[in-house]
């Protein structure tokens, strides 16, 4: 231990080997670490920003002594250089920390015990050598040696953006991104980091740019600013955004005069990256008369009008048949008399080119779809089923006995082209083609899905207009059905055996604005509520249910039928603090990898939080961990499918744990128990629609648990959050210009 100068500042200097991590931030690259001192028996703690930390690491501190009120003495540190490590100990623990892909910790063993204190001279300058340890063949020698090279350009590349402000859990994506001009990208244009890398933002690359010497009315800066505000509204839900209010929110976060932020915005459209739209006398009295769009999510919105009026309007593939009869045959078939709504949906299907069929639990949609499809497939072979979700489109194929996929599925992604493969050039094969859960559709999918469907085809929508909409930006259902130019039949009548669910009862009475009702007497109950005002006890109340109670009284398997659904992410009952307490109770060991301060652990319950095309897993998708091998440096998860799929380490930000997920997350699926926690800090999300669409998850049990004046709230509260879409205005626009073109030519051909 010696002393030295940083800043004027006398500091200490202390050199030892990394122990083991105890924390890390991986937003700003904060750690905690005990480190074993040369020359003290005691491990020290040590906190300060690390780069990459790694178990077996040597470090060359320095920094000061401090004493923390709760965990005593620490190490801060100020300055920090890596060293490699000297002892046989501490290279086996550094190379068997997963730093390397192709080497775990047996392999670690094997490989120290043969070359010794040699060992990363002989990975270094003569790798081929590797071939003496047993269980190294060629294969692996060549994975090594690949992630030996990249991790040496990685920490060059985790050094350079340390020092501008970025932490080390994003250095391996960029790298991954530009390779060996990620130094050169940054330093040219950090704003790219945003658009490019899943997870840095907008402020972090600002920083970065900052830091770099950007000044902070750049053109550069401006614009990228601008259309991080419209990304940020559309992850929102709005597929435009008002222009004044645009500039408000433009100004207040990068904080220059409204003329730097209307230059940017015409610099913008001229480069086609956003569209400014006249919105009409219609939107005159709300003083909003300018919409600004992302180009992207102005072509998708005005193209879906286009092209629903176009099928609409274009002939049936499908010959005609005698709706009366084909009413009565399929009566006979599925052995039950349709109710006047559910005929008024069968014969309409009968008679339009699309149409809207929506309505709650237990008002005979699936009964519909089903006679529907009985029908078509006396007239066509060309039928097609699909869902917004795994789970959605296998609960479909489930009530029909007829194959449905994704949408994605159906529309064949291409990973080599990086875009559907099925479009106008290449149609879908199908006469008749019935979506589910249609709430959940986006106006991107939506867009993606109308370019593949053929002219003749009939297009059926099946949904809850009720429930939450996408979690992508858009409302299309609800702007399809305020359009007025499509049929609709909207279910309200809840059937007899559906009567016997309090599930459904109460759904309905939510949805109306009304309390649910429970009985806790009630031994056949499917519904409960459990009433707690303070937080921190009902925290304990859910994972006791999830764990405990709930499996003991209905036999229900805690991680695989019971789900939690939280109106919020943050806050002691919302999802991240959830998950971390559930994954105790009911996953508490078990082969771990540490990410940060997340653990994942084989057989926890996971979600995929980014559609992945190139995996063919999709925003909203769970699955289980069945194997994580830090040999190969990935984890394998199963989901709804036949085959695995595999990440890299370095993809982990793409999966969450799910034992506890959002009620926006949790659309299209269904699940035997929900445990929905409702407290009055969530009053922000607390909607009829969100409480409505969270009880008609559950398909066997619900049970609420909180704050009653929460959920009072949240029934009460029916005024849902404003979503900017223009869908609506533009379908009738159209629908009126078609009608005036029908009459124009049937008044040229009468002259």
């Amino acid at each position: 231990m010696d002393h030295a100068k940083i800043n004027n500042k006398t500091t200490i200097r202390l050199r030892g080997q990394i122990e083991r991590i105890t924390f890390v931030n991986e937003d700003n690259g904060f750690t905690i670490a005990k480190v074993r001192v040369f020359g003290q028996d005691d491990l020290v703690t040590v906190t300060g920003t690390l780069i990459s930390p790694t178990p077996g690491e040597v470090l060359e501190m320095q920094g000061e002594w401090v004493m923390h009120p709760r965990y005593g003495e620490q190490f801060k540190i100020i300055d920090c250089k890596t060293a490699i490590p000297a002892t046989i100990y501490g290279i086996q623990k550094y190379l068997g920390s997963g730093l390397v892909k192709g080497i775990g910790p047996v392999m670690a063993k094997r490989i120290v015990k043969k070359f010794g204190k040699d060992t990363l001279d002989i990975i270094e300058e003569d790798p081929d050598r590797l071939m003496e340890v047993e269980g190294i063949g060629k294969k692996r020698i060549e994975m090594i040696k690949e992630a030996w090279k990249e991790q040496k350009e990685i920490r060059k590349v985790m050094l350079f953006l340390q020092g501008h402000g970025i932490s080390s859990g994003y250095a391996t994506k960029i790298f991954k991104q530009y390779g060996d001009r990620a130094i050169q990208i940054v330093t040219e244009n950090p704003y790219r980091l945003a658009n490019d890398i899943f997870g840095i933002g907008f402020v972090t690359a600002d920083s970065i740019a900052f830091k770099l010497g950007f000044p902070k009315d750049s053109q550069m800066r401006i614009e990228s600013g601008i259309i991080y505000v419209l990304q940020k509204l559309a992850n929102e839900g709005h597929v435009y955004y008002p222009y004044k209010g645009l500039i408000k929110k433009s100004i207040k976060i990068l904080d220059v005069d409204r003329d730097i932020i209307e230059t940017a915005l015409t610099s913008l459209t001229l480069k086609d990256q956003i569209v400014i739209k006249d919105l009409g006398e219609d939107s005159k009295s709300s003083g909003e008369t300018k919409a600004v769009y992302l180009s992207m999510f102005h072509l998708c919105e005005t193209a879906v009008a286009e092209k629903l009026i176009s099928l609409l309007n274009a002939p049936k593939g499908i010959r005609k048949a005698d709706s009366k009869k084909a009413l009565e045959w399929v009566q006979k078939e599925l052995a039950l008399s349709l109710a006047e709504k559910q005929t008024k949906a069968v014969l309409a299907s009968m008679e339009n080119k699309v149409m809207i069929i929506t309505g709650g639990p237990g008002t005979g949609k699936t009964t519909i779809i089903n006679a529907i499809l009985k029908i078509f497939l006396k007239l066509t072979d060309k039928v097609m089923l699909a869902a917004p979700t795994g789970r959605a489109a296998k609960r479909m194929s489930e009530t029909t006995g007829y194959e449905a996929k994704t949408i994605h599925r159906m529309l064949e992604f291409s990973m080599r082209e990086k875009k559907f493969k099925k479009d106008e050039l290449d149609p879908l094969e199908c006469d008749m083609l019935i979506i589910d859960e249609a709430s959940m559709i986006d106006t991107v999918l939506m867009y993606n899905l109308l370019k593949a469907v053929p002219p003749e085809a009939t297009l059926i929508l099946v949904g809850d207009v009720n429930q939450l909409p996408s979690v992508g930006a858009g409302n299309i259902l609800k702007d399809i059905i305020n359009s007025n130019i499509l049929p609709v039949v909207e279910l309200n009548e809840i059937f007899r055996q559906a009567k016997e669910s309090k599930i459904i009862i109460n759904a309905h009475r939510i949805n109306k604005g009304q309390m649910p009702l429970f009985d806790l007497k009630d031994q056949a109950n499917d519904f409960f509520f459990f009433e707690q005002n303070d937080p921190q006890k009902l925290l304990e109340i859910i994972v006791d249910l999830v764990k405990t109670r709930i499996p003991k009284k209905f036999a229900f398997d805690p991680i695989n039928e019971i789900q939690v659904l939280s109106p919020m992410r943050r806050g002691i009952v919302g999802t991240g603090n959830l998950n971390t307490r559930l994954q105790e109770a009911l996953n508490p060991s078990g082969k771990t990898l540490s990410r940060g301060t997340k653990k994942f652990r084989i057989n926890d319950k996971v979600m995929q939080i980014k559609n992945n095309y190139d995996k063919e897993v999709f925003n909203g998708d769970m699955g289980q961990i069945t194997d994580i091998n830090h040999e190969e440096q990935e984890v394998t998860v199963q989901y709804d499918r036949n085959y695995p799929v595999h990440y890299d380490f370095s993809e982990l930000d793409e999966i969450v744990l799910a034992y506890a997920v959002s009620v926006h997350k949790s659309q299209g699926s269904e699940y035997p128990a929900v445990v929905i926690p409702l407290v009055t800090q969530h009053y922000i999300l607390l909607q009829r629609n969100l409480i409505y669409t969270a009880v008609t998850r559950g398909q066997k049990l619900v049970v609420l648990a909180g704050a009653k004046k929460a959920l009072v709230m949240g029934i009460k509260n029916n005024r849902t959050q404003r979503r900017y879409t223009n869908l609506a205005n533009i379908l009738r626009s159209l629908s009126h210009q078609a009608d005036h073109d029908s009459c124009f030519t049937i008044t040229c051909q009468q002259a």
